[in-house]
């Protein structure tokens, strides 16, 4: 007996729907492109439940004839594809032919569709992939597909889904990037009834970034422009100093096709040539224009993958393009902060943020500048310079002892700062150097906690309530932590379907600009998913909030404010480390030092 078998058509098409249907959202992206492909100008989107129980699209597009809409339920059916040349010049959003099948064999779907030219439409209802009835139909010049019950009948990929607002924040991401990249089509978006999105068509793509991704990202933007070689490059990027913790603000479409692609965000970063934090992710919207012949979207049946054949052509283009944006439009407008006689540590450490971080200037051997009252030797005798001796490497300090076993235990001295960013302290017979932004986030971060358990955070009202506007997924995320953010001090309330306002800041954060901490919060937990665990997502929070509070490297310290640190670092429970792991102090041994300058 032969053990080889053909899979059952309806078995094959769950195959396929496994690869192509992975949850409610991939539905809406399917019969979204199938829209726009036809040439729609409005696409509606109504879900309930979402996606569980309805997902219906509505499009103003050619529509098909009954022989067409019948041709377009058989799997590996399709219009955009009539040779194997053709697979390799794809013009088209959708061009596989499974998604209509697909979709049908894991749901109750019904298709109405109709040609201009038609009196009439045509209706096809299916279940479970199997046709059940077709009809001559009234209805509009275009296409309606209804899909309900979503996996009704394969329960195992339904016990995968999520919650309803999570599946309906993925619907709604994947309409906003569709919107993002489409900016001529009017796109609608109702779940339960109500209206959740409404883009009119925009003339300026400026105009719809603005109404998706909300005011505040319109803020410090600047325009790329290029086109070389076949290659079309243009859209929005983001001033050095306005950054996100993740790559969630990175919107990239080539050929009107959102996708994901490694080799583009690489080159987004490295465009900025350092002006970047490591860690710290710049905002872009970037449409790529390149022959179809040179792009490969059958990478995976979602399509959200692509090759590109001339790839360090593509990413030269992106560099080039956004570094010269960057040298246009970048106007640095920061002075290094200044100390004006003695000052307390906390007048000190709510002092606003440099838009810019202040970086020691560099002399021409790349050592820090001098300051002043040193003389260049005469141009006319130049005096030869002796070889350099070997550069110091003091040791990797490994195995360092217990600085702290219990608070009070160490007595460090303050001598200075080294490069105004680390604080240098004698032990006894030891050298100390310690992180003054690591220490301080500790500090901060033990007395957040401390206080927020307690409720007498001190808190600070804003005179002028700061307005931020999310996304869909983001809003969800905030309005969950709203009522335990307000314990520790940021009080937010809702303001609008989609926006927020911030009406007080912990006095930690007094100066320092509250929107981009909230932000990189939602981005955060968005990201790592901590949501389910609520003490994990304020934990994460807490943490950036005492990063955001705490003092910056490159900040000038009195000896009395780094004697202040020191003494409120001895008293914290874990003072060895910041609340990230990272270590707050090194040392070196007297006789370590000794050794390396051959005295023992």
């Amino acid at each position: 007996m032969s053990r080889i078998r053909i899979l059952p058509e309806i078995l094959s098409n769950k195959i396929a729907a496994g690869e192509v249907v992975e949850r409610p959202a991939s539905v809406v992206k399917e019969l979204i492109e199938n829209s726009l492909d036809a040439g729609s100008t409005r696409i509606v989107v109504e879900v309930e439940k979402g996606g569980r129980s309805l997902i219906r699209i509505s499009d103003n597009g050619s529509g098909m004839s009954r022989d067409d809409a019948l041709l377009s339920i058989e799997r590996y059916a399709t219009s955009k594809l009539y040779s194997d040349s053709d697979l390799f010049a794809i013009d088209t959003l959708g061009f596989r032919g499974e998604a209509l099948p697909s979709i049908a064999s894991v749901s109750k779907l019904t298709l109405v569709t109709r040609e201009e030219t038609a009196e009439s439409g045509t209706e096809i209802v299916l279940e479970g992939g199997k046709l059940l009835k077709v009809l001559e139909t009234g209805s509009p010049c275009g296409t309606q597909v209804t899909v309900k019950h979503l996996f009704f009948n394969t329960p195992a990929r339904q016990k995968f889904l999520k919650t309803i607002p999570t599946e309906m924040g993925h619907i709604s991401d994947v309409i906003s990037n569709m919107a993002l990249g489409w900016p001529k089509i009017h796109f609608k978006l109702i779940h339960n009834g109500s209206v959740l999105q409404n883009w009119s068509a925009a003339a300026d793509p400026a105009g719809r970034i603005t109404d998706i991704l909300g005011k505040d990202f319109s803020t410090g933007l600047f325009p790329i422009k290029s086109e070389n070689d076949g290659v079309s490059l243009s859209g929005w990027m983001s001033l050095p100093r306005i950054t996100r913790a993740s790559s969630q603000g990175i919107f990239v479409f080539v050929n009107g096709r959102v996708v994901r692609n490694r080799m583009v965000q690489h080159a987004l970063i490295q465009a900025y040539g350092g002006r970047l934090m490591k860690g710290q992710f710049p905002l872009a919207v970037l449409f790529i224009k390149v022959p179809c012949d040179e792009v490969d979207v059958n990478v995976h049946p979602s399509k959200q993958e692509i090759r590109f054949s001339r790839q360090q052509h593509i990413y030269d283009a992106i560099v080039a393009a956004v570094s010269a944006g960057l040298v246009h439009e970048e106007k640095p407008s920061w002075t290094p902060a200044k100390v004006h006689g003695p000052t307390t540590l906390s007048e000190n450490l709510v002092r606003a943020e440099n838009k810019y971080p202040y970086t020691v200037p560099a002399s021409g051997n790349g050592a820090p500048a001098m300051g002043s009252g040193l003389k260049p030797a005469p141009a006319s005798t130049p005096t030869p310079l002796p070889d350099p001796p070997a550069p110091f490497r003091p040791p990797r300090p490994t195995n360092q002892p217990q600085l702290w076993e219990k608070p009070q235990t160490v007595h460090l001295n303050p001598i200075g700062q080294f490069f105004n960013s680390y604080i240098i302290c004698e032990s006894g017979e030891n050298l100390i150097l310690l992180d003054q932004h690591a220490a301080h986030e500790r500090i901060l971060y033990e007395k957040l906690a401390d206080n927020s358990m307690e409720r007498r955070i001190p808190v600070q009202r804003l005179l002028i309530p700061e307005t931020l506007d999310l996304g869909y997924r983001q809003a969800l995320i905030l309005e969950k932590l709203i009522p335990d953010l307000c314990r520790y001090g940021i009080e937010i309330d809702l303001f609008g379907k989609d926006s927020f306002v911030i009406k007080s800041v912990p006095m930690v954060l007094s100066g320092r600009e509250i929107k981009p901490l909230v932000i990189e919060m939602v981005d955060h937990i968005m990201e790592t998913g901590l949501t389910a665990n609520m003490e994990k997502s304020l934990d994460a929070c807490l943490k950036l909030m005492a990063c955001h509070g705490a003092i910056r490297a490159n900040q000038s310290l009195t000896l009395e404010e780094m004697a202040t640190v020191i003494k409120d670092l001895e008293a914290c429970r874990i003072p060895a480390h910041c609340p990230h792991g990272r270590p707050t102090w090194i040392q070196w041994p007297k006789q370590e030092i000794e050794r390396l300058f051959k005295r023992t």
